[in-house]
């Protein structure tokens, strides 16, 4: 047993594009709404996307309004329905490597977490039924009535925001050992941070469709 198997060890994996093979927000709206109706939405948004890719308008707030346009209204009970079912579509969309290295910490006993910009309801049930000990993903905001309002409670969980939740969930960081695992930069941040950083690679199929994470 190594020195690293010995001390207390912290696993960070982000979720789209890298224990996902794509973007889960697409494929959330598809699987609620239909294709037709995603298809219709993004091209409504399309210069603000363009904006965004070429990094003229925040990616956060970009991906708020389509949240939005898409969710606001609904009630919490509906959308939290809706994300306990997407798991099974999830699922199908594990990257079986990274997934695997995740099983090599568990084996280990090491806490692993999801540090995610996608969504907590739809993250949530899949990483349950990984046996993920922390979730922390961007999380909705709610209405006293029961609805989403499309807004996202401390914004979006990507870039300082993820080392910042990160912290939160463990803190005291020189008692641990951090390995983080991400595949853009959104999790630049939280690499840099690592004690041991792994850059996942998108298969080149892949890489135009995590453009939120």
């Amino acid at each position: 047993m190594n020195k690293t198997d010995r001390q207390h060890v912290v696993a960070a994996f982000d979720f789209d594009g890298t224990l996902t093979t794509s973007d889960t927000l697409m494929a959330f709206i598809r699987f609620t709404h239909g294709r037709r109706r995603l298809l219709l939405g993004f091209l409504r948004y399309a210069p603000l996307l363009l904006l965004m890719m070429v990094e003229l308008y925040p990616r956060g707030k970009a991906k708020e309004r389509i949240f939005s346009h898409f969710y606001r209204g609904t009630s919490y009970e509906q959308f939290a329905r809706w994300g306990r079912d997407f798991a099974d579509v999830a699922e199908t969309m594990l990257n079986g490597q990274t997934v695997a290295k995740l099983r090599r910490h568990q084996a280990r006993g090491h806490r692993v977490c999801v540090v995610t910009a996608s969504i907590e309801e739809w993250v949530r049930p899949v990483c349950e039924r990984l046996g993920v000990d922390a979730v922390l993903a961007t999380r909705v905001e709610v209405s006293p009535d029961g609805l989403l309002t499309g807004c996202f409670l401390c914004g979006n969980c990507r870039g300082k925001l993820k080392v910042a939740r990160l912290l939160a969930a463990f803190p005291h960081r020189r008692s641990y050992t951090l390995f983080a695992y991400g595949d853009g930069r959104g999790d630049a941040e939280l690499l840099a941070m690592a004690d041991r950083d792994y850059k996942v690679a998108r298969a080149w199929r892949h890489l135009f469709r995590a453009p939120f994470s």
